[in-house]
């Protein structure tokens, strides 16, 4: 267990143990709770009632925040032609296949990868490099598309990829310690609207388990996983 300072013990004791809170008031807790010197990313964790062992059993998906994540995304797109121009046009931060040389050396200053399916076959030997990483594009994230555009709209726009981890968690920044209250409830809400939809029929039994907010250094703060388990049932 990392070791915990002065003031996040401080922080941790205003809470009440086995307590959980509508999630409004769990943002404003953690909000008021908030004692470092940055903009801390706010971030929620849900425990699911899945195996991710089993193929059936993995939950993923996409959700886009209506505030964003509070965070500059660098969008690199894979593409060729006209479709370079459109991604340039979205916003996209580098484009062009040159870049795939520079990964093989090393450079991976970007947050996200979108690439034209055509040329997945140039992407795909770098996936030793790119996936451990969560950079690989990927069907399923909408990152491998021929509508270059729209995807790094999206993702500029604050769409954000997630997946259950190994132990059946879900982690995800849902914005900054500084944006306003129902901004970051917003966008709360539209990420438990994802989870939910994203039940996978093989979940037996309480898929929603337990539901927390929390923020870079600050404790977490729960919150009551009732008020979705009838939507997820």
């Amino acid at each position: 267990m990392p070791r915990r300072g002065k003031r996040y013990k401080d922080a941790k004791a205003k809470l009440s143990i086995g307590d959980t809170l509508p999630p409004k008031d769990a943002i404003k807790i953690l909000r008021d709770l908030s004692f470092a010197n940055f903009d801390e990313t706010v971030e929620v964790a849900t425990r699911l009632g899945v195996d991710p062992r089993q193929a059936d059993q993995v939950v993923r998906g996409t959700v886009i925040l209506p505030h964003g994540t509070g965070k500059e995304i660098r969008v690199l797109v894979i593409a060729q032609g006209e479709k370079e121009k459109e991604a340039k046009d979205a916003g996209a931060d580098y484009v062009g296949l040159e870049f795939l040389d520079r990964i093989k050396e090393g450079w991976l200053d970007f947050d996200v990868a979108v690439a034209t399916p055509d040329l997945m076959g140039k992407v795909g030997p770098l996936g030793r490099v790119l996936g451990p990483r969560g950079l690989m594009p990927t069907p399923k994230a909408g990152t491998v598309t021929f509508d270059v555009g729209k995807a790094v709209e999206e993702i500029k726009a604050g769409k954000i990829e997630y997946r259950v981890d190994r132990t059946g968690n879900v982690h995800a920044p849902i914005g900054k310690i500084s944006f306003e209250i129902e901004k970051l409830l917003e966008n709360f809400e539209a990420f438990m609207d994802s989870i939910l939809r994203a039940r996978p029929p093989a979940a037996k039994g309480t898929y929603l388990r337990g539901v927390s907010v929390s923020s870079t250094m600050g404790p977490g703060v729960a919150i009551d996983p009732n008020l979705y388990r009838r939507s997820s049932s």
